[in-house]
């Protein structure tokens, strides 16, 4: 049996890949992870415990042809498992980030709690985030990142239920722009063009680019394309969606939500 959070697989793909690799930096392999929001494993075809109508083929190629995790934990929620990712601790471990201010704002102490992507930097790779923001009004760019280019969720309250349309969009911490479409497809567009060479990429440096989408994450808004896309999927609600769960502590055992 499979034992998971519900961001387990997240599309935690932290797979070195050689792309566009030259061979004057073959030994430093570029670097693309790919983090999906709030995300449970049964949602990834390539896990068992996912229903037969789940239909993922890019994932369930990557997880074919590389590794798939079986067992793995961390914290279960968006802000807390990008704290966990950025860090290499559990939530509870990570040093001086907090909520605080005008929901959702947050803030930390780049001293008390850096981020990894500042050793890739110190290594020599080129660092870059594409996608959704939200580990502090403090972005870190310039000091972890060398391309950035954002939906900073908590530096903007008045935008921060606009996970997927009309998001305001900071590049290189500069004023944000509103900046209209689809946000998954803005995303993976962006990050297709510093792959290939665009945005300030240096193609003497490998790099380590940190893909983050706001999907799956609520309010669920699936592009209009995906719509009919399961007309007669049934959909089983899991055992821990509603309370009483008993053996958890008292908040998770009446939580209205989907507490794993």
């Amino acid at each position: 049996m499979m034992i998971n959070t519900r961001i387990l697989y997240s599309f935690f793909l932290l797979f070195s890949f050689p792309l566009f690799q030259s061979v004057s930096f073959a030994k430093k392999p570029n670097i693309l992870f790919i983090l999906s929001d709030d995300q449970s494993h049964r949602s990834v075809g390539c896990y068992p415990e996912s229903p037969d109508w789940v239909k993922t083929p890019h994932i369930d190629s990557l997880a074919r042809d590389g590794i798939r995790f079986a067992h793995c934990y961390m914290s279960s929620w968006c802000m807390a498992a990008r704290a966990t990712l950025l860090t290499g601790h559990q939530s509870y471990g990570v040093k001086s980030m907090r909520m605080e201010g005008e929901y959702p704002g947050s803030v930390y102490n780049s001293k008390d709690c850096p981020f990894w992507p500042s050793v890739f930097r110190k290594e020599g790779y080129q660092t870059a985030q594409i996608g959704k923001w939200h580990t502090g009004v403090d972005n870190g760019f310039g000091r972890d990142w060398d391309f950035q280019k954002v939906w900073n969720r908590p530096a903007f309250p008045e935008n921060s239920g606009n996970y997927f349309k009309e998001q305001f969009i900071q590049t290189n911490g500069k004023k944000a722009i509103m900046t209209q479409g689809y946000s998954t497809d803005n995303y993976t567009k962006w990050a297709e063009e510093y792959v290939r060479g665009g945005h300030g990429k240096e193609d003497n440096k490998p790099f380590y680019l940190w893909l983050c989408y706001g999907a799956v994450h609520g309010p669920f808004t699936p592009a209009k394309r995906h719509f009919d896309r399961y007309p007669n999927a049934k959909v089983d609600i899991p055992e821990d969606i509603y309370p009483p769960r008993n053996g958890k502590p008292e908040y998770s055992r009446t939580k209205e939500q989907w507490i794993p």
